[in-house]
């Protein structure tokens, strides 16, 4: 398992950035336990029904206040009052923004350091993101959103929660430069490839004629940040948005979720539509195991032995490095990868892939 200091991305250990933790349909009236970042975390839904992010142990003695069932007020249901949550053990009260709101024995003023830290979280697209900052700043860019998710002819997905893997995020980012895969693990050779770095934000844009599916594959395929990617795909006559999300868990270890949202074509999906749209997911995370197979077995590519007709590996990497560094380093880094790189076939016209670009979302810098 390699680390973030094996790849030389960066002071940090773990990227900045939007990462996803937990589908929203998983928050009801009791916490849930989380681990990410090398850190015990705690998330819950206040009554007002915000989602609230909080470290995870109880400065009075430690005690994890969202994992367990054992204590009374676990059992009952009864951790979460307002916005604030209650430790199991003693029943010291937190607010949403981490602060001792109340000892229920103790009438005096709360101790200084009776306090957790709290991050900001943010609920769209069905899921729960998180921004994590080693420098503890607040986010520098939007959380993940699609403007397709609030038309009634796009069927949601259901998120399938893949688990755990040993890879550090750069090998599945590495898939964005990566055009010469395409056929051998996915069956579909790209006819035309090119990358485009903007900022925060890493663009792929590919085609080619799937063979066992006999039809042609188009996808602009683009990252948010280190932890998001969402991928625009029309195959024959079937569009849709794939979402693979992949959120460090310890330092070379990731948990991964996928999505795909699917246009009906209709205002009212039927049952039909919507089993279709399961089906379709399935499928494209049939597809994406070929890639899971491939990570899970391969040694850390610590350096590409790079050919010119691959792609832009090592453009990629610049580009990833951006988010283990400080924030004029970032900006630095932004600067010299900016720009389209194409790799093969005929480069897409400049306008078509911007006014794509703008149905998108990603016109502009937007993402």
């Amino acid at each position: 398992m390699a680390t973030t200091q094996d790849y030389g991305l960066g002071p940090e250990q773990f990227p900045r950035g939007w990462f996803l933790i937990a589908e929203a349909s998983e928050l009801n009236h009791k916490p849930l336990a989380l681990h990410f970042f090398d850190k015990d975390l705690a998330l819950y839904r206040g009554e007002s029904g915000t989602p609230i992010l909080l470290d995870a142990h109880c400065p009075h003695m430690q005690c994890h206040i969202a994992a367990g069932d054992s204590a009374v007020i676990a059992k009952d249901g009864a951790q979460i009052e307002g916005d604030s949550i209650r430790c199991p053990y003693h029943g010291w009260r937190f607010g949403a923004d981490g602060v001792c709101d109340d000892i229920p024995y103790f009438d005096g003023p709360k101790p200084r350091s009776a306090r957790l830290k709290s991050y900001p979280v943010h609920e769209s697209l069905g899921c729960i993101w998180m921004w994590h900052d080693h420098a503890g700043a607040g986010p520098s860019y939007r959380a993940p959103h699609l403007a397709q998710w609030q038309q009634p002819q796009w069927i949601h997905w259901e998120l399938d929660h893949l688990g755990e893997l040993d890879v550090h995020p750069q090998e599945i980012i590495d898939n964005m430069a990566d055009a010469r895969h395409l056929g051998p693990t996915h069956g579909a050779p790209c006819e035309y490839f090119e990358n485009e770095f903007r900022d925060h934000i890493y663009i792929q844009r590919q085609g080619g004629f799937h063979k066992e599916y006999q039809a042609m594959l188009q996808t602009t395929t683009w990252y948010t940040g280190p932890g998001v990617l969402l991928s625009h795909q029309r195959f024959g006559d079937i569009e849709s948005i794939e979402l693979i999300a992949n959120t460090p868990v310890t330092d070379g270890r990731v948990k991964l979720w996928h999505g795909l949202l699917v246009n009906s074509g209709v205002d009212q999906p039927s049952d039909i539509d919507i089993n279709e749209a399961r089906q379709l997911q399935a499928g494209a995370l049939d597809s994406l195991a070929a890639d899971f197979g491939i990570w899970k077995n391969k040694k850390p590519a610590l350096r590409v032995l790079q050919l010119k007709s691959d792609g832009p590996f090592n453009t990629g990497r610049i580009w990833h490095k951006q988010f283990y560094r400080g924030s004029d380093d970032a900006i630095a880094i932004q600067e010299s990868v900016n720009g389209i790189h194409h790799t093969e076939g005929l480069a897409l016209p400049p306008l078509e892939s911007r006014c794509q670009d703008r149905e998108l979302g990603l016109f502009g810098g937007g993402g």
